[in-house]
């Protein structure tokens, strides 16, 4: 994919807080996003790596043919001896009908060739090395290597993301025609994430989706203006979600999650939505009982709705996390710890109000916790580090971004945690080359994160070598991180990721 007016060469991934977009083709198709892993390892889906030289025992053989590299993903394309399409798109989830692509006899070259080019058990296996960005772009090189890569098991875990604009062609009539479909439902995609859509977008989506009534287990609604009927229909219609997220709606109601929740529904999110309050949470503790995880952002949430929740969601629900929810003080965590015992992970980030007292609730009552989230506390002190060091023995993620009152003291309680996997001190302004040694002895430690740590030099950040087990260390930001420095980690730690 080349820029006409300078021929430089763009990436073909352009990650961005962990998320792959890709552009828009003029068919008007969305793009997908991946969604797992730390943002380090969402960073190396989008990186270049080599393919292993040999992939196949016909390929091991061709001396003659060229490896195809990630860097460039339509390098394969040499294989079958022809180049994209001309403006071809990164998108590739439902290419347009009308453009014209070789067939496998048609290719250059000799029959051997050929028919290397499109062996279906060589592509089978060569396709699991290229990112969902790069899928796209060789499943426009011809129907061969289409009709393999619209396998559903290429596309597990991605999610297709269609803004309004992207869900209508115009016709020269100039009337708006909803887009094909099909392309998404041959690759068995199960959950789509639709921004900035209206009811009647919905209803046509459920309408032109083959497998919209039962097959889409999830469903992400962003900057939407959907109303409590159009929330409603959608749940009726959509029998097989599962999991829905909404995020920047606020059109709907309270009362349209009371007449559209559904008992079916086991992880649900909703975050800066302007007309969710305690009443919300009502509504929810009572209607999904079978709910295993929650994400709340919501500034109207006060103590009281965590007092809702009943002895259902105390079984059942293992995940919640309350982003940014300023009402919430330690009364509504004395409610969350009694009527949610089996907590596995919890986020109180940006609930600014609770303290070390809340905090040592959570530790005396959640010992099945492994991973806590008390970022942007700024009332947390090396206090609550202790009650985590005493008491959460089964902790394997503790995340303290921000907690500006956590000093050396702190560090030192955290160093007797054996099971601590991955540990997060962005901007904890106190911290310094002293309380890095009490981590040296930390050998389960696998991520650790000390980006915007303003205080710690050069050398207190060089004894860092000593975890020799270390996956992953972020120094962003962080003064003490010098050039020579990474040098350094990259001798002494060649198996650590060292993000700069």
């Amino acid at each position: 994919m080349s820029n006409p007016r300078n021929g430089d060469t763009k990436p073909p991934c352009l990650p961005r807080n962990g998320l792959v977009k890709i552009p828009t083709q003029p068919n008007g198709l969305g793009s997908a996003s991946i969604t797992k892993g730390t943002p380090a390892v969402k960073n190396r889906l989008c990186q270049p790596s080599s393919v292993p030289a040999i992939l196949s025992p016909a390929l091991a053989h061709r001396s003659d043919l060229p490896i195809p590299s990630l860097a460039s993903p339509l390098s394969l394309a040499t294989l079958a001896g022809v180049s994209s399409p001309p403006g071809a798109s990164l998108v590739g989830l439902n290419a347009s009908e009308g453009s014209e692509q070789p067939s496998p006899e048609r290719l250059p070259g000799s029959p051997s060739e050929r028919q290397l080019a499109v062996d279906e058990k060589i592509l089978n296996r060569l396709f699991w090395y290229f990112s969902a960005c790069e899928k796209c772009v060789l499943a426009q090189v011809c129907k061969a290597w289409r009709r393999v890569l619209y396998q559903p098991k290429f596309w597990v875990g991605l999610t297709p993301v269609l803004h309004t604009k992207e869900l209508y062609n115009i016709l020269p009539s100039g009337e708006k025609e909803f887009v094909s479909l099909q392309g998404f439902a041959v690759r068995g995609f199960d959950g789509f994430c639709l921004v900035g859509v209206s009811d009647l977008d919905i209803c046509e989506f459920i309408d032109n989706y083959p497998l919209s009534k039962k097959g889409v287990k999830s469903m992400s609604l962003k900057r939407s203006t959907i109303t409590d009927a159009g929330l409603e229909v959608m749940l009726e219609q959509m029998q097989g979600v599962v999991r829905l997220e909404l995020s920047g709606c606020n059109d709907f109601t309270e009362a349209g999650l009371w007449s559209s929740l559904n008992a079916r529904i086991t992880a649900l999110s909703v975050s800066d939505c302007i007309n969710v309050a305690d009443d919300a949470i009502a509504a929810i503790s009572q209607l999904l009982p079978n709910l295993t995880e929650l994400n709340l952002q919501a500034y109207h949430v006060t103590d009281t709705a965590l007092a809702y929740f009943t002895a259902k969601q105390g079984y059942t629900t293992h995940t919640l996390r309350l982003n940014s929810c300023w009402e919430i003080t330690n009364h509504g965590v004395v409610n969350m710890v009694h009527s949610l015992p089996n907590l596995s992970v919890l986020s109180l980030s940006g609930c600014s109000k609770v303290t070390d007292d809340g905090v040592e609730l959570v530790a005396e009552n959640l010992r099945k916790l492994r991973s806590l989230d008390l970022s942007w506390c700024p009332r947390i002190t090396d206090m609550a580090l202790e009650y985590i060091a005493c008491d959460l023995h089964k902790l394997e993620e503790l995340v303290l971004d921000r907690c500006v009152r956590i000093t050396d003291t702190g560090l030192s309680y955290l160093s007797t945690m054996s099971s601590l996997r991955s540990l997060y001190l962005r901007w904890c302004c106190q911290v310094q080359d002293f309380g890095l040694k009490h981590l040296l002895g930390m050998g389960s430690l696998r991520l650790l994160s000390l980006a915007g740590c303003p205080l710690l030099t050069t050398t207190g950040l060089s004894g860092l070598v000593q975890l020799q087990d270390l996956e992953e260390l972020e120094l962003t930001n962080c003064p003490g991180a010098t050039p020579e420095l990474f040098k350094y980690f990259s001798q002494h730690l060649p198996c650590c990721m060292v993000i700069e």
